[in-house]
């Protein structure tokens, strides 16, 4: 099980990669997908959506949730939660994201990372 989402560094991003890569596993699991609480300030701020194909409407949780599988690419995501509310709009995982945008995301926490 590895770290997974938008607010995971490059550095376990790449790391949880290199494992996979050199693992093998017949399943990736990933936790925290959004970063302990939806309710922090970040997800009130940035909305996760433009990590969407455009097809139905998503709600931030939802499209960060869906996001979570591709940062790293993972088969399953644990949230920890008691709200039923909470899960179940985690359920509708009909979104696809787009690989494009995840891309160049990446491409920007890299260029971030590396020294000036």
């Amino acid at each position: 099980m590895v770290r997974a989402g938008l607010l995971v560094g490059v550095d376990v991003l790449e790391a949880a990669e290199t494992l996979v890569t050199r693992w093998k596993p017949s399943q990736v699991w990933s936790m925290s997908p959004f970063g302990g609480n939806t309710a922090e300030a970040v997800w009130e701020r940035f909305d996760p959506q433009i990590f969407l194909r455009h097809s139905a409407p998503a709600t931030r949780v939802q499209a960060a949730f869906r996001s979570a599988y591709e940062l790293p690419r993972v088969g399953a995501v644990a949230v920890g939660t008691d709200s039923v509310e909470h899960l179940r709009e985690l359920v509708a995982l009909v979104y696809e994201v787009d690989d494009q945008v995840v891309l160049e995301y990446r491409q920007l926490l890299r260029a971030r990372h590396q020294p000036a």
